[in-house]
């Protein structure tokens, strides 16, 4: 099973997993990134990482709310590019970390690459 980007990371797209994730699985979107899980080899060294703790084994978030993020990192991971570096977080992450409820906010569409 791979690791899911979760809710927490819309609006935030803090980058801090993607430098040490060994298989270059994470894609890049407006304001979210997602794994891949195709990509993903389940070794978890990216969920210590992130400061808003929204990466989480596609386990753990099974029976839960987040389990909409499974197939959400799947479908958005095909139309994203990779991202291999750390970037800054967005403007106003810092406004944006602590909200619930972040789903409707989710761009979808891909960066310019």
């Amino acid at each position: 099973m791979a690791y899911v980007v979760t809710e927490s990371c819309i609006q935030c797209r803090y980058t801090d997993c993607v430098e040490v994730c060994p298989t270059d699985c994470f894609r890049e979107g407006p304001n979210f990134l997602v794994i891949d899980p195709d990509e993903c080899i389940d070794c978890g060294v990216c969920a210590p990482e992130c400061p808003v703790d929204a990466i989480s084994s596609s386990e753990e978030i099974a029976g839960t709310e987040q389990h909409v993020f499974i197939e959400l990192n799947a479908s958005l991971a095909k139309a994203w590019p990779t991202i291999t570096t750390r970037q800054p977080p967005l403007p106003d992450a810092e406004e944006w970390k602590d909200v619930k409820s972040k789903l409707a906010h989710l761009a979808r569409d891909s960066v310019a690459g």
